[in-house]
């Protein structure tokens, strides 16, 4: 028997090499993933003082009590269980509800999968899609997570960006479609997007459907925003234009038009087979969506109307607010956003929005999201929230003006 004397020892360049053995090992992946300048952003500007936050996608305003309140009583009720993995039925009747009050469409329930947060939404609808090599054709500028998410799944992206032409953002079709190789697995498109405020007309979406049906291409539309219009009650959808077979998965969420950021819920459509796929995916992930926010998200869904107008009202000044303060500035250009809540501006002879956006924190305590953080093509661009009280927005606008118009 060996005893502790006669164990022999490690050398100094052992033990270093068996340090080196037992570091943690993380997948390549994550060493590879590209960097997200709008997170970097909020890194830098953190501990500085009086910081106006104009970054992130949300308003100022809470969630209204009567969303909380039905919350506060599902607690007091012990709905604090595990519940069906995509949701319960009851929320995703009423969201078939919701479908044909507000967008005058039949969606059967079973159709509905209700995730926890539309981040969520989309991680499972591309872990359910994506196998390494696979290509994912992106219609920029687009939110820096999804790319990330694409990423995780270790497919590839191929970026095709709006047009802007004549102070407007436009989609060229025979581009994007000139993309699509036989390694593309789906088209992802949000509309309205983050961060322009384009939005895709009911004769693009069903070209794009078209083109993708014929090639059995998915079709992943991030639909957040759809409420967020300003002519109308809501955005043209996929689903106007769609088949109730079609390869397609609307990403929606609760948080933008009710105020529920931080509740993160969201839902799922899609077609009849793909109900037990999500489930699968979601079943490894969440397991399922919180229980009890759920009957949140449901008073929303059935009360919320008004609390939304009231939003979009002062939205709608807002973003007056901001196209006439930049365009006094006169060395802002930006279009004029249709829908959701953000300008996305450059500034003339700033090509450089990184170090811009950290001129703006440094030199007039507002946060900014970076153009770069949306797309290859959106490099010299700046986007900013506007979904906050105009005495708020005010300041912010008067700050960026003593640093942009020096």
């Amino acid at each position: 028997m060996k005893t502790l004397q006669n164990i022999p020892q490690m050398s100094t360049q052992d033990m270093n090499n068996s340090d080196q053995d037992s570091e943690p090992k993380f997948r390549p992946v994550l060493h590879a993933l590209t960097a997200n300048p709008g997170a970097e952003m909020m890194r830098y500007a953190d501990g500085k003082k009086d910081i106006i936050t104009l970054g992130q996608g949300e308003g100022d305003a809470p969630t209204p009590d009567f969303i909380c309140d039905a919350v506060a009583q599902a607690l007091k009720d012990g709905k604090t269980f595990y519940g069906p993995v995509l949701g319960s039925n009851e929320l995703r009747e009423c969201l078939s509800d919701y479908y044909q009050r507000i967008y005058d469409l039949e969606i059967p329930a079973e159709r509905v999968f209700v995730t926890s947060s539309g981040s969520t939404a989309m991680h499972l609808s591309l872990a359910a899609l994506l196998d390494k090599g696979d290509e994912v054709v992106a219609i920029t500028p687009i939110w820096k997570n999804l790319l990330g998410a694409v990423e995780l799944t270790q497919a590839s992206t191929k970026q095709v960006s709006l047009d802007y032409i004549d102070d407007q953002w436009q989609l060229d079709l025979d581009k994007l479609f000139s993309a699509v190789t036989e390694a593309t697995k789906v088209i992802l498109i949000v509309t309205p997007s983050n961060p322009t405020g384009w939005t895709a007309r009911l004769d693009e979406l069903r070209a794009i459907l078209d083109f993708a049906r014929e090639r059995g291409i998915w079709v992943l539309s991030d639909e957040v925003y759809g409420r967020l219009v300003y002519d109308g009650v809501r955005a043209p959808s996929f689903l106007d234009v769609a088949r109730e077979d079609d390869l397609l998965l609307v990403v929606n969420s609760f948080s933008k038009s009710w105020a529920m950021t931080g509740w993160r819920l969201g839902w799922i459509v899609g077609p009849r087979i793909a109900e037990d796929k999500i489930r699968d995916v979601a079943l490894y992930n969440k397991l399922c969506p919180p229980t009890f926010t759920q009957y949140g998200a449901m008073e929303a869904l059935e009360n919320g109307e008004e609390f939304l107008k009231d939003q979009l009202a002062l939205w709608h000044s807002n973003r007056d607010l901001v196209v006439e303060r930049f365009k006094a500035m006169g060395n802002v250009s930006m279009s004029y956003p249709a829908s959701t809540f953000y300008a996305f501006f450059k500034v003339d002879g700033e090509d450089d929005c990184i170090a811009l956006t950290k001129r703006l924190i440094d030199e007039a305590s507002v946060l900014l999201s970076p153009g770069s953080a949306f797309g290859k093509e959106a490099k010299g661009y700046i986007r900013l929230c506007f979904a906050v009280s105009e005495k708020r927005l005010t300041e912010a606008l008067d700050r960026i003006e003593r640093v942009i118009c020096k």
